[in-house]
């Protein structure tokens, strides 16, 4: 089993979150990426954020959401990926920048557009009653 360890903004305004799609790619995925060495999860948020999107999390804001696992998208069998969650505060306008094509704000309608691992992000929030199950 291989596993891919990603940290992730969950960002949510009026029941929809932000999601990013990448060059070349079919799925939407929640903004975040990899850890560089030695780099903590806010020390990875803030950077991949601003790599992405161009905004500035304010690293002392940033609280843990959870951490969630499923077979990572357009991997063979047995790669996983676990998405650390973190909510923050942040400055700026997000726009798509660096391997970002699309940004788009998703509700639970979108579930199919989304990584498995997202998905399981999606229900969660869908249960918590923060994410709408529909666009209003």
């Amino acid at each position: 089993m291989t596993l891919i360890d990603k940290i992730a903004w969950i960002h949510l305004e009026q029941g929809s979150i932000l999601s990013t799609r990448s060059h070349g790619k079919d799925a939407f995925y929640l903004p975040g990426g990899k850890r560089e060495p030695g780099e903590s999860d806010v020390e990875t948020l803030v950077r991949e954020i601003d790599e992405e999107l161009g905004v500035a999390i304010e690293a002392s804001s940033a609280q843990r959401f959870g951490t969630f696992e499923a077979q990572a998208h357009g991997r063979g069998d047995g790669v996983l990926v676990r998405m650390t969650c973190y909510t923050a505060d942040y400055h700026g306008t997000p726009v798509a920048r660096s391997e970002i094509a699309e940004l788009r704000w998703l509700t639970h309608a979108d579930r199919d557009r989304v990584s498995p691992v997202d998905q399981i992000i999606f229900d969660h929030l869908l249960d918590l009653n923060l994410l709408l199950a529909h666009p209003e």
